[in-house]
């Protein structure tokens, strides 16, 4: 059987198989098609078949790993963009970073938003790594203590939570992209103050 080659990019020799499959999803949600079978996803990969349910057990698995990327680049970017001192603040910077990830390629982005709340076979990661990011937006470097660690409250996972509700109805179409930021920011003043009070 020969393999097709990608649609739309060359792959180097050695390039991770994961990483393969993931661009090659991210291309078929990038021309439309959200709907993409597990043979297109192969396809348009140059893989086998079976390669898509090996790396990732499912389409769900794939969307998951999606979902994790883009949470991977809104930490990335978080960093890089030098945080202010103040919890207010670097709370702020991380919704801007994080809805300017969501808004730079808006139709991915819904799709991936839309499947993640599907299961799949395997344990779904996505709150734990948006509460790290709130966690690092509080300041709170120990991740793993971040639900209900230094801070004394589950504030960083509260965050996650409300961001994600927001990404749900932008995902539907409800929210306008202009009021993704603007209502995020408004959720996450809400929480901080109801924080700040107890």
């Amino acid at each position: 059987m020969t393999r097709s080659k990608p649609q739309g990019s060359f792959v180097e020799k050695g390039e991770p198989v994961r990483q393969r499959v993931l661009d090659a999803a991210e291309r078929l949600l990038r021309s439309g098609k959200a709907e993409f079978s597990m043979r297109d996803l192969a396809a348009e990969a140059g893989v086998s078949f079976a390669t898509p349910f090996n790396q990732f057990g499912s389409k769900a698995g794939i969307m998951h790993a999606l979902s994790a990327r883009r949470i991977e680049s809104m930490t990335a970017r978080y960093i890089a963009a030098a945080p202010p001192a103040e919890a207010e603040g670097r709370v702020r910077l991380a919704i801007e970073v994080a809805v300017a990830v969501m808004l730079e390629e808006p139709d991915v982005n819904r799709a991936v938003m839309g499947s993640i709340g599907t299961a799949g076979p395997a344990r779904a990661d996505a709150l734990a790594r948006s509460t790290a990011f709130w966690a690092l937006a509080l300041g709170i470097v120990d991740s793993e203590a971040a639900p209900h660690g230094q801070c004394g409250s589950d504030l960083p996972r509260q965050l996650a939570l409300a961001f994600r509700g927001a990404l749900s109805f932008w995902s539907a179409g409800e929210l306008p992209d202009a009021e993704l930021a603007p209502v995020a920011l408004a959720i996450a003043n809400t929480l901080m103050l109801g924080f700040a009070k107890r």
